[in-house]
Order: C-alpha cells, then sequence, then structure tokens
C-alpha cells in the first residue's frame, strides 16, 4: 500500500485521477491531506473540513472483472468499512444512508464520493473518497455534522483512525465479487438508515412525497413503498431522503 501524504491540495479525489493518468500506481494507492481547498461531496455539494482536524483522503481502487452493472457494490463495500471503523470507536446509533452517508443518529459523521473509470462494460478502476469528521468541534454551515470528539469527547489520533479505515477498506473491498451480492446487501441493508419507516422524500423538481424506504436494488437505486402501495425505484439524483 502506497501512501502519499500532502499538506494541501484542492480535492484528493481530483489529485488522485489526475496522477493515475501520469503514474501507473498501484492498486489502493491513497492519497492524504491536512487541507482542503475544493473537497466535494455528493451530487456537487462541497465537503466542509477543519484544516487538521479530520481525515481526508482517497483510494485507488483496481479491478479486472467487475460489471458496471454491479459498480454498486463499492458504495456498499466503503459504506460498510467505514462503519466497521466507527465501531472500533464505539460510535453510537450508525447507520447508512442511502447511498453512502455515514451518521450517529441523525448527524453525519462521514461523506463517500465514488467515482469509476469505466472500460467498455467494466469498471476499471474506482477511486473512492472519505472525509470523516474527527477532532473538529463545531460545524457552522453544517447544522446536522457530527465528528467523533463531539460523540465521545476523546481527541483522536489521526494516523491510528485512518489506519483503521485502511485496514477496514482493505477487507471490504477484496469482498467486491458478485458472489457475494447477497451476504453484502443483507449487512447493508442490517444498517440502513429510516429502513422500513415512514419517510419524506424529495423529488428533482423540488415535489415532496411521504413513502416507506423497503431496500436498495442491486442496481442501488432506493425502492420506495408509496403511500397508495407503489413500489418505485429512484436513482440517487431522482430523490432525496429528508432527515
Amino acid at each position: 500500500m502506497q501512501i502519499i501524504k500532502l499538506s494541501a491540495t484542492e480535492s484528493t479525489n481530483t489529485y488522485l485521477k489526475e496522477l493515475a493518468l501520469v503514474k501507473n500506481l498501484e492498486d489502493f494507492t491513497v492519497v492524504v491531506t491536512e487541507k482542503q481547498t475544493k473537497g466535494r461531496g455528493q451530487m456537487n455539494g462541497m465537503w466542509e473540513s477543519e484544516d487538521g482536524k479530520n481525515l481526508t483522503f482517497s483510494i485507488l481502487k483496481k479491478f479486472t472483472s467487475l460489471t458496471i452493472q454491479d459498480q454498486f457494490l463499492i458504495s456498499i463495500c466503503a459504506s460498510l468499512a467505514v462503519y466497521r471503523s466507527l465501531m472500533a470507536f464505539k460510535i453510537p446509533d450508525v447507520r447508512i444512508k442511502w447511498p453512502n452517508d455515514i451518521l450517529s443518529g441523525n448527524s453525519k459523521i462521514c461523506g463517500i464520493l465514488i467515482e469509476n473509470s469505466i472500460s467498455g462494460l467494466k469498471i476499471s478502476s474506482s477511486v473512492i473518497g472519505i472525509g470523516l469528521n474527527v477532532n473538529q468541534i463545531t460545524f457552522e454551515n453544517q447544522p446536522k455534522a457530527t465528528s467523533l470528539y463531539a460523540l465521545t469527547g476523546r481527541t483522536i489520533d489521526l494516523e491510528d483512525s485512518l489506519h483503521t479505515v485502511l485496514q477496514n477498506l482493505n477487507t471490504y473491498l477484496s469482498k467486491i465479487n458478485p458472489l457475494n451480492w447477497e451476504m453484502l446487501l443483507d449487512e447493508y441493508h442490517s444498517l440502513l438508515f429510516r429502513k422500513d419507516v415512514l419517510s419524506h422524500f424529495v423529488l428533482e423538481n423540488d415535489e415532496v412525497f411521504q413513502g416507506t424506504l423497503l431496500g436498495i436494488g442491486k442496481e442501488g437505486k432506493l425502492k420506495v413503498r408509496l403511500e397508495d402501495g407503489a413500489v418505485r425505484e429512484f436513482a440517487l439524483k431522482e430523490v432525496s431522503l429528508q432527515y
């Protein structure tokens, strides 16, 4: 495992993707930085992080036979790896909010941004960016954010937390295989935020509706039972879950 440490960069995902274009990087190359000036979240959202207080890093994972239709396995395994890491720090009530935000209670503690490279009908590689709130105390523009420190009252060593997350990522990403779909999806479903609970959702056009979150299909779409009993599937950019 090669770990590249930076004092600052615009985005670890962008840095790693650009580096992979000019160098033949080994599988599981990691880029970690103390400061991100243009960190990104899902759906082009900005990821805010206090310099030197949190973990902001990206991993390059290479694949040989992962098909496009199975790409949500990457999201499942990355989410489960972070969950297992948070269990090591005794974080309470950890859940996965579809597709791969990690919450403690109703507060977000980690965001994951996955960007895949496609060759034909297969995923050739994936850059997995992770922002984990570790020792940050206040979140001015993120009222629903929290951190390991806020939840435990302890300052956490960043190197130790990085090592823990990388170990779990290595374990779970090695499980990416269509033969493991059901096992991994069952574990993901057991941790899915608001599963089987009546919830509010917002469509792209800002229309709000109620439905019961049933789970996730193999394409990564959210399955929701509507109030009339019909079951509908939504892709990531089609709907968001209010909480």
